[in-house]
C-alpha cells in the first residue's frame, strides 16, 4: 500500500496560478491511479482530475478542464496539479487519492479510492 501527503496549497489572486502536488510513499507507485478532488466550504466534493498509473492517461473534472493539468514522474512518487487562472470557485480544500486498480472510468468517484492524504487549501481572492 501507499501513504498520500498533499503540498502546495496556499493564498493567491484570481487569476494566478499555483501547483499541488501529492507525493507517496510505499512501493509500486506506478501500479496506483491518483485522483484530486476538492470540497468548499458547504459543498459537496467535487472531482478535479485523474491520472493513471504510467502517466499516459488523464480525466480531467468539467470545471477544471483547459485550466488544470496533472502529471507525474514515477521515479519521484509524486503527482502534480497544475493549476492555471485560478478562480474564486477554486476556493477548497484539495485532497489526493491513490488507488491500485486499472485506469477505467472509476477514477472520478472519490469512493473508489483506499488511501488518502490529509489535504491542502486553497484560496483564490478576487
Amino acid at each position: 500500500q501507499v501513504q498520500v501527503v498533499e503540498s502546495g496549497g496556499g493564498s493567491v489572486r484570481a487569476g494566478d496560478s499555483l501547483t499541488l502536488s501529492c507525493v507517496a510513499s510505499g512501493r509500486s507507485f506506478e501500479a496506483y491511479v491518483v485522483g484530486w478532488f476538492r470540497r468548499a466550504p458547504g459543498a459537496k466534493r467535487e472531482f478535479v482530475g485523474a491520472i493513471s498509473g504510467s502517466g499516459k492517461d488523464t480525466y480531467s473534472g468539467d470545471s477544471v478542464k483547459g485550466r488544470f493539468t496533472i502529471t507525474r514522474d514515477n521515479a519521484k512518487k509524486t503527482v502534480d496539479l497544475r493549476m492555471n487562472n485560478l478562480e474564486p470557485e477554486d476556493t477548497a480544500g484539495y485532497l489526493c487519492g491513490a488507488e491500485r486498480r486499472s485506469w477505467a472510468v472509476w477514477c472520478r468517484y472519490m469512493s473508489e479510492y483506499d488511501f488518502w492524504g490529509q489535504g491542502t487549501q486553497v484560496t483564490v481572492s478576487s
